[in-house]
């Protein structure tokens, strides 16, 4: 006795996959919205870099008020001498 074989199941085309947010939009709108996220993220990177200029500001000008005040130099320099004969 013969097996009888089953018929193949048949695969979804790919017309029958749910429609996607990018296959509704039109190339312009994406192409607009594409331009948007670019813009957005240089201005993200450009307020970071200004955010680390401002903090290596701050710190140059911290080590600055520092280097004038005689309490700190004193405490935090060395006190052997000899290394500087």
């Amino acid at each position: 006795m013969a097996k009888k074989r089953r018929p193949a199941a048949p695969s979804q085309p790919a017309q029958d996959k749910p429609a996607t947010l990018k296959d509704l939009l039109s190339s312009e709108v994406l192409d607009k919205l594409k331009a948007q996220a670019n813009e957005a993220k240089a201005e993200q990177e450009r307020r970071q870099d200004e955010e680390r200029a401002r903090a290596v500001e701050a710190r140059k000008a911290e080590q600055k008020r520092l280097e004038n005040d005689f309490e700190y130099l004193l405490n935090n320099s060395s006190l052997d001498w000899k290394k500087h004969k």
